[in-house]
């Protein structure tokens, strides 16, 4: 008894509070638990992709801890329209949660209409890390650095073209940024369906630039197939560590990343939130989990609690829906 106490008394609050067990102990007998039954993780992307991959990950290691499994739920449509609609309208008992991206942040302002409120029917939880993106040109372009390729589009408006994953994407709001903060250079946007899509005609000189999330590009900038000149995070990462960031390249200020956050229904009780945040940072602080994201170039986080995260989305929320109107990005 001595030593169940001891264990149980160092998990963290939300941990000890919300009905969570260490292996070999029973279940404490408190009135309100999670979780009681399996959780559903709803992810708004296809199976396999670069959200779901991590998503499964975060999963897997859950269901190890938690008393009841954890099962990702692939639901796509409409973006992540679908997929968070599930969510928003699920009880708000924490047995039903949104893994999500940047794409969140970017609803309100390229839907006209929406089925649910991105920010009131949502409560974060925490985010489970950010992955920067890299800026590449076609090999034929005459720029070897971002000075010069600033100084090359500034010469030259509406001459080059450049690549995105689509309309409204991460990627298109993060060249849409660049543009803006070089001094509003004139690049014409071509979007393509995905970065497999995009890569080719990068490759083949369609299109002169391309933003994509580092370790897409990083392969492409390795063999020398394209010519990487920057790398969007605040500071340089570990898999391109030749490679500037955007602010030293030239480019103050700048700062782009999609990331990843676990959201519930608004109005999960604070000690499920607490609990669910408690256990999704305890999976994201792992060595063997960091070590497995890290080969996606995703920086995780371990450290967010719901009020940061709440503060995250409300700051990413301002910064995307000005780019978002001014280069007239809506809803196909």
């Amino acid at each position: 008894m001595f030593k169940r106490r001891t264990l149980l008394g160092a998990l963290p609050a939300g941990l000890a509070t919300a009905g969570f067990t260490l292996s070999g102990f029973p279940r404490p007998a408190l009135a309100q638990t999670w979780p009681d039954q399996p959780v559903r993780l709803v992810v708004p992307f296809a199976a396999g992709g670069p959200t779901d991959i991590p998503a499964r990950l975060v999963a897997d290691e859950l269901s190890k801890m938690l008393p009841q499994r954890v099962i990702v739920e692939n639901r796509t449509g409409a973006g992540v329209v679908v997929g968070s609609d599930v969510v928003a309208k699920a009880p708000k008992d924490g047995d039903t949660l949104l893994y999500t991206t940047i794409a969140h942040a970017t609803l309100r302002a390229i839907f006209a209409r929406l089925p649910f409120d991105p920010v009131a029917d949502f409560t974060p939880i925490t985010m489970t890390g950010t992955i920067p993106m890299l800026l590449m040109v076609n090999k034929e372009v005459p720029a070897n650095n971002l000075g010069e390729l600033i100084a090359l589009f500034r010469a030259n408006p509406n001459k080059y073209d450049y690549a995105s994953t689509g309309a409204g994407a991460a990627l298109h709001l993060a060249s849409e940024l660049f543009l803006r903060q070089a001094g509003g250079l004139k690049v014409n946007h071509v979007p393509y369906r995905g970065s497999a899509q995009a890569m080719p005609d990068l490759l083949a000189g369609n299109v002169a630039m391309m933003l994509d999330v580092a370790n897409n590009a990083l392969p492409f900038v390795t063999r020398g197939e394209v010519k990487g000149l920057a790398i969007s995070s605040a500071a340089r990462i570990p898999q391109a560590a030749d490679l500037p960031t955007f602010a030293e390249a030239g480019v103050p200020g700048y700062e782009a990343y999609t990331w990843h956050m676990v959201l519930a229904p608004a109005g999960t009780p604070e000690a499920t939130v607490q609990a669910i945040n408690a256990a999704t940072n305890k999976v994201m602080a792992m060595e063997s989990v960091q070590r497995r994201l890290s080969d996606l170039t995703m920086q995780t986080r371990s450290d967010f609690t719901p009020a940061a995260t709440r503060a995250f989305l409300d700051s990413e929320i301002a910064k995307w829906e000005p780019i978002i109107k001014a280069a007239g990005i809506t809803a196909n």
